[in-house]
């Protein structure tokens, strides 16, 4: 048989800084369902997800405070660049989410925006702990460390 050919991913919106900020625990993929003006400013690499988040309400999923700005050529059939925008999960996924927001405290974080294989725009976000302060020291820490290690396993080597 031959090997499937990976997977390759076009990342249009990143949030790098909740790696830092949260500790990650499950991550899930969803749709987004975005109007025509959303996915033309997503294509042209546009859209910022850093400040965002997603809440449980009536039994669905959305992705509150993230901003993908005005296409200009959509003229008067614009959108808001910051609406709330529903996430499309199984119901089993949200049943998940929002339990894991109720009863444990943890908040749903946003990770990335990018187009699949088949053109459709998705989001993967995480089931997210927030990190103290004292833990946020003790990553750097240990990401400084691994840095100089692999610096002087480079140069005796």
């Amino acid at each position: 048989m031959a090997a499937k050919p990976e997977r390759r991913l076009r990342a249009v919106a990143e949030n790098r800084k909740a790696r830092f900020n949260f500790e990650i625990g499950e991550v899930f993929e969803a749709g987004i369902v975005l109007t025509g003006s959303e996915v033309k400013s997503l294509r042209t690499g546009k859209g910022s997800i850093v400040e965002s988040y997603a809440d449980a309400k009536d039994g669905e999923i959305w992705l509150i405070n993230a901003n993908i700005p005005e296409y200009l050529q959509a003229h008067r059939f614009n959108h808001l660049p910051k609406r709330p925008r529903k996430l499309l999960l199984h119901q089993r996924q949200i049943n998940k989410l929002s339990g894991a927001v109720d009863r444990e405290g943890m908040t749903i974080v946003p990770l990335k925006i990018y187009f699949n294989d088949k053109g459709r725009a998705k989001i993967e976000i995480a089931l997210a702990k927030g990190k103290k302060l004292h833990d946020k020291r003790e990553t750097e820490k240990a990401r400084s460390w691994q840095r100089d290690k692999s610096r002087i396993m480079r140069d005796r080597g």
